[in-house]
């Protein structure tokens, strides 16, 4: 994960500095946080939470089920987890959205939900809390845990 997010890092720095053969400057256009857009399946379905009002808009208020991974940079298991979440989520082809949540930076929310450690993936439908789980869980698991979510 750290690896992905340092080469993503780098790239992004790549694209906005490097003149192609025959150009002045690539153009590379931005999102409003100065990330680049992104077209994959995954980037459109997950998310992290930026402060408590953006969890409210796009989880509680959301009319879509949304996945909350709550995780910390720190933990073994939550790098495992996060990555294998994110793809059986894009697998789901935007049935379900999946917020990642960071204790660390977010402990508040943490408390909200009651986490007691990490990682724990709560599932949740117009606001409210439907099922949950603490740990790392294989594909098949995570599958039946999201078709759950959006009763497929």
């Amino acid at each position: 994960m750290a690896q992905r997010l340092a080469l993503r890092r780098l790239l992004s720095l790549t694209l906005r500095t490097l003149p192609l053969q025959g150009q002045r400057m690539l153009s590379v256009p931005l999102a409003p946080h100065g990330k680049a857009f992104g077209t994959s399946a995954s980037c459109r379905s997950t998310f992290n939470v930026q402060d408590g009002s953006d969890f409210q808009d796009r989880v509680v208020n959301n009319p879509k089920p949304v996945v909350v991974d709550f995780h910390a940079q720190w933990c073994g298991p939550c790098k495992i987890l996060g990555p294998r979440l994110e793809k059986m989520v894009a697998k789901q082809e935007g049935k379900v959205l999946m917020a990642k949540v960071d204790i660390d930076d977010h402990t508040d929310l943490a408390i909200e939900y009651e986490v007691s450690a990490v990682p724990t993936v709560l599932a949740m439908k117009n606001g409210d809390v439907v099922d949950k789980f603490v740990g790392i869980k294989d594909e098949d698991q995570l599958e039946a845990f999201l078709k759950k979510l959006i009763g497929a």
